[in-house]
């Protein structure tokens, strides 16, 4: 998408443009994560809420909570250091990271596990098959 600096997009064309609903939208308005232009019933989407938009999605995907990206978001500063929100962002991901990686393992042994079973009660179901015939 090549928008200009100042184009605004309606809430429809953000639903196109990042593949949410209108109601994710909404809901994240109402979280303070967005803070479109209103025009009577319009919502307007800048630049800056685009940009906003898409840190939300990256945080979501990643697993972090909605509380979590507002925080993050308002630390932003346009005019100054981010060294903060840098540091707080780090800090999260790697927490996050290392949350991934256990639930990775966790999944890894219950696969193993479900596997072998799935083993064994299929040699069984054969097994009372051949015993039927």
């Amino acid at each position: 998408m090549s928008l200009s600096e100042t184009e605004t997009l309606s809430i429809r064309q953000m639903c196109d443009a990042y593949q949410v609903t209108a109601r994710t939208l909404r809901f994240y308005e109402a979280k303070e994560l967005l803070s479109p232009i209103r025009a009577g019933s319009r919502r307007l989407y800048t630049k800056q809420d685009r940009a906003r938009l898409q840190l939300i999605l990256r945080g979501k995907r990643f697993g972090f909570s909605l509380e979590d990206i507002r925080q993050l978001l308002d630390m932003y500063n346009r005019n100054g250091s981010n060294q903060a929100q840098l540091a707080r962002s780090f800090d999260l991901g790697q927490d996050r990271l290392a949350q991934m990686k256990a639930q990775r393992d966790e999944l890894s042994i219950a696969i193993t596990e479900l596997e072998v079973e799935l083993q064994g009660a299929g040699a069984a179901l054969a097994s009372l098959r051949a015993a039927a015939e």
